[in-house]
């Protein structure tokens, strides 16, 4: 699992045997912190990226009162094109993180895309937010 630059942002997609595999990362919520934190650290993210997502991570309990909440979810809503779409952390089998970019599809509805995750720093440090908050990381 490795979070990078990339042109237009950061990348976040678990390799194996070298290849990038097509799909959304999942990973342990506290892995998904250290991989973060150690991101920032080696200046994947610098300057005020860094600050983001340092600040992000920085939440030490749970915002939002999740007893209704069946399966918690954070998300950093966007737009590609006509299109909305979220960046998505949820909980996965095992406790375990995916962090995937959903698009809705008019007349289909929400659909997850099974590639590695490629956005800003910015959306990256939103939805890292809001897992926190909701008590996922």
């Amino acid at each position: 699992m490795r979070l990078e630059r990339v042109p237009g942002g950061l990348r976040l997609a678990q390799w194996s045997g070298g290849a990038l595999e097509r799909r959304a990362p999942v990973i342990g919520g506290s892995d998904l912190r250290r991989l973060v934190l150690t991101a920032v650290e080696r200046e994947v993210a610098e300057g005020e990226e860094a600050r983001e997502l340092g600040e992000a991570l920085a939440t030490a309990a749970p915002t939002q009162d999740l007893a209704w909440a069946e399966e918690p979810m954070a998300a950093s809503p966007g737009r590609a094109g006509d299109l909305r779409e979220e960046l998505r952390v949820e909980r996965v089998e095992g406790g375990r993180l995916r962090l995937g970019r959903w698009l809705l599809r008019p007349g289909r509805g929400w659909e997850l895309q099974a590639a590695p995750v490629m956005l800003p720093a910015s959306r990256f440090a939103e939805a890292l937010r809001q897992a926190a908050g909701a008590g996922l990381l």
